[in-house]
């Protein structure tokens, strides 16, 4: 039934916040990322999506049309340490153990991350969003060491990244993808989180966004089969009733 809008209702002040359970995964020679290692340290990782900007174009003495430029996403990650297996997406090189070679090839590496979404009733209990990203690189960054004094902090590291899109079917090439766990099917979730986090007998891995997009169709599809065969039934049972009258 229609009315008017109503603004910050108990339970709809959704809100956003932290990052946990980072987890980097590296490819393997086929581009599939088949290995993945926890990520301890993680502070920020900032998402920046650039591009998509308009290039207007003029006929007939007016603004004919706009053309839009290809989007692109980068982003920054900031974090206290590192795995050990980051280096190679670094630049570094580790010939022998605890030798460490800069300025070396930086490999392509994909990521994964948590993110706090709370409301106005559970607070951050409400739920979370997983970050995927996909085909990332890291660019150099400084690293400034400072003597320790009475007011000592740790070292922050930080990584520039900018992606290459990998294909995904029926639409663009993407870098990005996001589950809302307040939205999703929970068996669903479990399942995801299963590979991408691992088992006992399953390695952690980072799904391909089809993968991704299929876990999660592939049960509604068998549940709006389901409803509509029982739907169906039920109205044949009902017309092959005998009349009462």
């Amino acid at each position: 039934m229609p009315g008017p809008l109503v603004w910050d209702q108990v339970g709809e002040r959704i809100y956003e916040t932290g990052v946990d359970h980072g987890v980097l995964y590296l490819p393997n020679a086929s581009g599939v990322y088949d290995t993945g290692f926890a990520w301890n340290g993680l502070t920020t990782v900032t998402e920046s999506p650039s591009g998509a900007e308009a290039s207007p174009q003029y006929a007939d003495n007016i603004k004919y049309l706009n053309l839009i430029s290809a989007e692109e996403f980068g982003g920054t990650i900031e974090a206290f340490t590192y795995p050990d297996e980051f280096a190679e997406c670094d630049g570094s090189a580790v010939p022998s153990p605890g030798v460490i070679i800069g300025q070396q090839g930086r490999k392509i590496f994909g990521l994964s991350f948590r993110t706090q979404v709370g409301n106005d009733l559970e607070g951050t209990d409400h739920g979370y969003k997983l970050h995927l990203l996909y085909g990332c690189q890291a660019a150099p960054s400084e690293k400034a060491y400072a003597t320790i004094n009475d007011s000592p902090e740790a070292l922050t590291f930080s990584w520039e990244i900018t992606t290459t899109p990998v294909p995904v079917t029926d639409y663009k090439p993407t870098s990005l993808i996001v589950i809302d766990s307040t939205e999703v099917d929970p068996t669903d979730l479990t399942a995801l989180e299963t590979i991408l986090y691992g088992d006992a007998t399953n390695e952690p891995k980072l799904p391909t966004p089809d993968e991704v997009i299929t876990l999660f169709t592939t049960v509604m599809a068998a549940s709006a089969s389901s409803g509509s065969s029982g739907s169906s039934g039920s109205s044949k049972s009902s017309s092959s009733s005998p009349s009462t009258v």
